[in-house]
């Protein structure tokens, strides 16, 4: 008896130690994915990687020169971008080239129309102001009553000229421009008899004859003068509106101081003796390019 009464409280007893550890394992197991889930360690992990990538910034934007305390110069709209003068000396160089008639002045009747040419080179000194060196050669008939009175068939004068010519131009900035110059130098000055001559030679392969006008009697002389003038020119616009580039259109007064000729005939021409009065005056017309 006594042992059919023991054996079901051991049974009990085994059965409610087990139910004990299985509640035990269940709350621990519970309590340690609940530490591994929420662990400060875990979410410092996250917040680490958010850091980093907040670091990868735009750099930051660059700060304008005025408010560094410095300018904006030398940008292109800013009124101190290019220059007329930023390639210096040799930047301010120019130069010209021309041609066109020349007409005789007032009521001289011992020269008649004729043609010249011009070149030249100088500096740049303002924007408004230029001096050039310049060469100019004028050939200009003889009137056919002169030249009778000498006896020949035709003449010519020929003068040639190196001056200096300041230039000034009124609107320097402005595509269509006006301008004015005056200038002198040294002036020589042929006054040339011609007539018909025959002559003869080799053309090519074949010999033949025909008539040329040649110099049969001559003065000449070595003057001082002077001119002034007016003129327009239109300045091509360029990249940057500065273009060097200008073609122009003139007029000039010009005074050749040559002495006068009084009834004295060229020696050994067989000329007639000749009366030219002092001085020469022309009106020569270009139109040229300047660089």
């Amino acid at each position: 008896m006594t042992f059919t009464h023991r054996r079901p409280l051991v049974r009990c007893a085994s059965m409610l130690a087990a139910a004990v550890l299985w509640a035990a394992g269940a709350a621990s197991g519970q309590t340690a994915s609940t530490d591994s889930s929420s662990t400060p360690s875990g979410y410092s992990s996250s917040q680490s990687g958010l850091t980093q990538l907040a670091s990868l910034s735009l750099p930051s934007a660059p700060v304008p020169a005025a408010a560094m305390g410095g300018s904006a110069g030398g940008q292109y709209g800013n009124g101190k971008g290019y220059s007329a003068k930023s390639g210096g000396v040799l930047h301010r160089l120019t130069f010209e080239a021309g041609g066109g008639a020349a007409a005789p002045a007032g009521d001289k009747a011992d020269i008649t129309w004729g043609g010249q040419f011009l070149f030249g080179g100088g500096v740049n000194i303002t924007n408004k102001l230029a001096a050039f060196l310049e060469f100019q050669f004028l050939d200009n008939k003889l009137p056919g009553a002169v030249a009778a009175d000498a006896g020949s068939a035709g003449g010519n004068y020929h003068i040639e000229a190196l001056t200096i010519e300041p230039v000034y131009d009124v609107f320097p900035k402005s595509a269509n421009d006006l301008y004015l110059r005056a200038g002198g130098g040294y002036y020589h000055k042929s006054l040339n008899f011609t007539d018909p001559t025959q002559s003869c030679g080799f053309f090519y392969y074949y010999y033949s004859c025909g008539t040329s006008n040649q110099t049969i009697g001559s003065f000449s002389s070595n003057n001082g003068g002077f001119d002034v003038g007016a003129g327009y020119q239109h300045r091509f616009g360029g990249m940057y509106g500065q273009s060097r580039i200008r073609l122009f259109a003139e007029v000039r007064y010009l005074d050749v101081l040559s002495p006068a000729l009084r009834s004295v005939a060229p020696a050994g021409s067989g000329l007639n003796p000749v009366n030219i009065d002092a001085s020469t005056k022309l009106m020569p017309i270009t139109l040229g390019i300047r660089w």
